[in-house]
Formats: C-alpha cells, structure tokens, sequence
C-alpha cells in the first residue's frame, strides 16, 4: 500500500464532492464550458470588488502610483472590474483597453486563443506582451494627464 498518505487507493471511490470538483476543473481548462466558467468566476469577482469598493473607497491601490505619481501599465486594472461590476463596461475600457483585453483573452482561452498564444516563440510573445505595456503605460499617462497630446 504505497503511494502518498490520505490518497484514495487506485480505483476507490473519490466521494460526490471530489467527483464534481474534478469534473468542474476540467471544465474551466476545455471549451465552451470552460469560457462560461471563468466568465462567471470574473463575474462574480468584478460586483464583490464593486460592492466592497462601494462600502468604503480604499483610494490609489498602486504602489509604483503612489510612490511616484506616475501610473504604471496596469493602473486602472482594479476598476476595470469595479466599473464592469458597477455595469458600466465603457468606463472599464476607459479604464485601462489592456486589462480588458487581457480577461477577454483569459475567459476564451479554452476555446482556443490559449493554445495559438502558447504555440509563438517566446519571443513573439514577448513583443506582444511589450508592446502591450508600452501603449497601455502610454494609455495611462494621457489619462492622468501626464502627458498631453
């Protein structure tokens, strides 16, 4: 009786519980199914964040923002998911396009995009990511009015 301690034996019944967590796991990794579920765990997560936000504003949660004054790339993340959670998608894209963007590509990752995004060289997808941050920084600046066009 080798193996790891607490571990089921091989053929032994996992219970209902640890049938239907392991059949939902598989489902977020897989196709339609998967998209529903993390859009539903982003869901729920976007109106907790909006709710808790509403209660009490914590005020500028970026270090790098605080510290300097100057916003990093992903300034405005966290209200993408307010606004979005507050149902205002608009002022979530105003927010910060690249955090959007980024969730839309998490929540369609199992459709396919994950396995195209895995399949570039690292390089490529260093450039992506790169040249992503860079306008996302330069999105920012011109929000907050640091530079001015």
């Amino acid at each position: 009786m080798g193996g790891m301690p607490g571990a089921a034996a091989p053929g032994a019944s996992e219970g209902a519980l640890g049938r239907v967590v392991s059949r939902t796991l598989t489902a977020a990794r897989h196709g339609p199914a998967g998209l529903m579920l993390r859009a539903a765990a982003m869901a729920v997560a976007a109106v907790g964040v909006a709710c808790v936000h509403r209660a009490g504003d914590p005020g500028v949660l970026c270090p790098f923002r605080t510290l300097t004054g100057v916003p990093c790339p992903l300034c405005g993340g966290t209200t993408v998911f307010i606004e979005c959670g507050s149902g205002h998608p608009v002022r979530a894209v105003l927010a910060n396009p690249v955090v959007v963007a980024g969730v839309i590509g998490f929540a369609v990752a199992p459709l396919g995009p994950g396995g195209r995004w895995w399949a570039l060289q690292p390089k490529s997808r260093a450039w992506v990511l790169g040249t992503a941050l860079v306008g996302s920084e330069l999105w920012q600046l011109f929000r907050f009015g640091v530079l001015r066009v």
